[in-house]
């Protein structure tokens, strides 16, 4: 108890004494660690614990006899001599937390498909699937009509999902076009429905989120009020979790409602539930004018998937299309301050490469898989580089 309590109160300290036993403290596994701080001794035991260890809980586990008194010259003599008992498996059980924690603590890209990019080869879904692993991406973004079209053809799901395993990929999301947001009841609520049973669909295969974005209320005429946004969303949402398939709000550029990346920030934060997730786009960024550095404002917890692409100097903005976004690097996006804010907040995040660029569909399948995932990893180091 005394050892804690000096742990906990000093701001550097040479030795951590993990202590088990009821009755009384005894020290079952000793580990040296060098120059940790305070904060840094708490990380360690909440990765040991699963919570913090709070004087509370150790009275009330009875680590905290009232009987046992130290001084800290004792504490420190005793320490040192403990510390001769430490071992080398104890040491590396140390350094492998640590490094755990280190690794959990910085950001991390994944690689995915989004299969738009090679919808022109026209592989079928299991074919996009050995595409996708063959050329070294970590996950794939199918779309739900492939996956549909798949299990009407007679396709097993299940095999789907056990073969995606079996290849290491992630199926970490998909592309939906359920109308869950408009204003007609009737068709809302029959969007909702196709939204559950896209995401059941999407399930079978492995997948764990799946987008959604303004599908239905794109025109000027069927605007919408963001916080009515918000309610629809919470509905697909808790829908979803119950699934085991979460939707991520997603802003389209063009499209009278949820254009700008704010607007789905704020329907994220109005929705009010803990598993909310946001789909940012650096296309959609561009066409509703939202500022790069927007993308701070994306947590690791709310930013699971990302799409990235470039695009043009020209057509002018208001003119781009889907078709004209190119390999990420090959435009003018600025690429390097949106990775930048992502690694900043830390984030864990697939980036997804969506493209509809026909020239690419020319190209043989499997090295227009490669040069996007080569681009891709390429915008990446460079960012990392400038930051």
């Amino acid at each position: 108890a005394q050892m804690y309590k000096y742990l906990a109160t000093t701001p550097s300290v040479n030795f951590l004494f993990f202590m088990t036993g009821v009755e009384k403290i005894s020290p079952e596994l000793v580990v040296g660690v060098q120059g940790l701080t305070c904060s840094a001794f708490q990380e360690e035991l909440y990765s040991m614990f699963l919570q913090p260890l709070s004087k509370d809980r150790l009275i009330s586990r009875n680590l905290l006899p009232g009987r046992i008194r130290m001084r800290r010259k004792d504490f420190l003599r005793s320490a040192a001599a403990l510390s001769c008992l430490s071992v080398l498996s104890g040491r590396a059980q140390t350094e492998r937390v640590r490094g755990e924690l280190a690794e959990n603590n910085n950001a991390w890209f994944g690689y995915c498909m989004n299969t738009g990019t090679i919808r022109g080869h026209k592989l079928g879904l299991a074919g996009e699937i050995e595409l996708t692993a063959r050329a070294g991406y970590d996950a794939i973004e199918p779309w739900i009509g492939t996956i549909d079209e798949y299990r009407k053809a007679g396709g097993s799901l299940a095999d789907l999902k056990k073969r995606c395993t079996d290849l290491g990929l992630k199926v970490c999301s998909a592309i939906g076009f359920a109308r869950w947001i408009v204003n007609d009841e009737r068709q809302r609520a029959e969007g909702v429905e196709q939204m559950k049973r896209d995401m059941d669909l999407l399930a079978r295969i492995g997948g764990t989120h799946i987008a959604a974005p303004p599908a239905g209320a794109y025109g000027a005429e069927s605007e919408i009020a963001l916080d009515a946004v918000a309610e629809r969303y919470l509905v697909i949402l808790k829908a979803g979790v119950d699934i085991g398939v979460i939707p991520q709000i997603e802003s389209w550029g063009g499209s009278a409602n949820l254009s700008h990346l704010s607007e789905a920030l704020y329907v994220a934060a109005q929705a009010g539930h803990p598993d909310v997730r946001v789909l940012a786009d650096v296309f959609h960024m561009y066409r509703s004018d939202t500022h790069p550095s927007a993308a701070r404002l994306l947590s690791r917890e709310v930013t699971h998937c990302f799409h990235i692409n470039d695009y043009p100097a020209d057509p002018p903005r208001d003119k781009l299309r889907d078709s004209d976004r190119v390999w990420p690097g090959d435009g003018i996006a600025p690429l390097n301050t949106i990775l930048g804010a992502l690694r900043a907040n830390r984030c864990r995040t697939y980036l997804s490469l969506e493209l509809f660029n026909k020239n690419y569909w020319q190209m043989e399948a499997l090295e227009a898989a490669r040069t996007g995932l080569a681009r891709m990893k390429a915008c990446v180091a460079q960012s990392t580089s400038v930051s």
